[in-house]
């Protein structure tokens, strides 16, 4: 199937990719590990793939559902001696009493310090989760300069999001926005990550070319797709 380059459209709150091509006379929507696209004649006008994709919305909306319902639960307890993974290496936390502070990699510990007498899960919780954001976007940022460099490509927008079913995106105008939970896979799978959403700034869809030229770049891919499609579960705080 011959397509062009995709764009999105958002109903309800729901991202859709669009893909539209010259081989089919008519919409077919699409839910795939948790993503969701539809494929489009190429001439079709974008308020009526809209209403398509809100005709179907409770549909997509069950289909996201089993998804993730097919993720196991995170069942952490957020006390000292819980085991959490930054690029593919396991630190241990420990919560000690004092004044609020942000949560501190220290001598290979993640340090979370608040205050005693206070009911302390969430709270941890939270302050790991903002952990793990700030040095997301830090790591992430510092691996899509090195690789756009070697891919010569210029992104508008780094970020990262909380995404429900994907690890990263890419949008027409160049954005591009990580999951925070990725760097908890090991360092070459956050590599794959970053050149799989880098190679969409010249390849959109998920065409054999874009394949190729993730490939090109990364020529032990697969291993690390199948990684992250093995270790799914685990990738949870």
């Amino acid at each position: 199937m011959k397509a062009v380059k995709p764009e999105q459209v958002e109903v309800k709150g729901l991202c859709v990719d669009v893909v539209r091509t010259s081989r089919t006379k008519t919409a077919s929507i699409k839910v795939d590990d948790g993503l969701v696209s539809v494929v489009v004649p190429k001439a079709l006008d974008i308020e009526r793939i809209q209403q398509l994709v809100a005709d179907k919305y409770l549909w997509i909306i069950q289909k996201i559902a089993l998804h993730e319902a097919s993720k196991p639960a995170s069942d952490r307890e957020f006390i000292s001696g819980e085991a959490y993974a930054y690029l593919g290496r396991n630190y241990r936390l420990k919560v000690v009493a004092g004044a609020y502070s942000p949560v501190k990699l220290i001598q290979g510990r993640l340090v979370a310090t608040l205050p005693d007498g206070v009911k302390r899960s969430n709270l941890v919780r939270d302050a790991v989760i903002r952990w793990y954001k700030l040095n997301a976007l830090r790591k992430i940022k510092e691996k899509v300069r090195r690789y756009s460099k070697v891919m010569g490509l210029e992104p508008k927008s780094i970020g990262i999001k909380t995404f429900k079913s994907r690890w990263g995106s890419c949008s027409p105008k160049g954005e591009l926005d990580f999951n925070w939970v990725i760097v908890m896979a090991p360092n070459r799978v956050v590599d794959y990550v970053v050149i799989h959403e880098l190679c969409h700034l010249k390849q959109l869809d998920h065409s054999p070319k874009f394949w190729k030229e993730v490939e090109r770049v990364m020529p032990d891919y697969a291993e690390h797709k199948e990684w992250l499609k093995v270790n799914l579960g685990k990738l949870v705080v």
